[in-house]
């Protein structure tokens, strides 16, 4: 795709682009995708994530790190996308920095967790992308990510 459109990966569509499963996968649903360009999706956040037993007990709160993560496995689905290229081709994504961090509020379970990752550059295999998570049209999180493309070794 070459032009913005309003695009769904399920599930199924999102595990052939992200090497990650339970309980790491953290995000659910893609819903709009500009190859190249950017990337929306999202995860719904439920009291039954692993995190929320100890974070914090009577007081459920997402931690910080997990929306970061949620919001590098969107990047790294723009990253696979626009590469033309799955984890089963042996390549994938790590995420190698973080800049501009900021959490507007916090993120409860029950919320929906909307996010998005717009691409920056490429350079030598280092990717950049300017993301944003928002709960209810409110912002929950923006930061600048730095993913590095790796090969697998097998």
């Amino acid at each position: 795709m070459t032009m913005a459109e309003e695009f769904v990966m399920d599930i199924e569509d999102i595990l052939e682009y992200l090497p990650h499963r339970y309980p790491a996968l953290l995000v659910d649903r893609i819903t709009a995708i500009d190859v190249g360009n950017f990337i929306r999706g999202y995860k719904n956040v439920t009291i039954n994530e692993p995190f929320f037993q100890g974070h914090f007990p009577n007081h459920p709160v997402m931690p910080g790190v997990m929306i970061v993560e949620a919001m590098a496995q969107l990047a790294g689905i723009l990253g696979f996308k626009t590469r033309g290229m799955k984890p089963s081709d042996g390549l994938i994504y790590y995420l190698a920095g973080v800049d501009d961090l900021r959490f507007r509020r916090p993120v409860r379970p029950g919320d929906q967790l909307h996010m998005e990752a717009r691409f920056l550059k490429l350079r030598r295999g280092i990717g950049i992308f300017d993301c944003e998570a928002n709960v209810d049209g409110a912002m929950a999180c923006e930061a600048k990510l730095i993913c590095a493309e790796r090969e697998i070794k097998g």
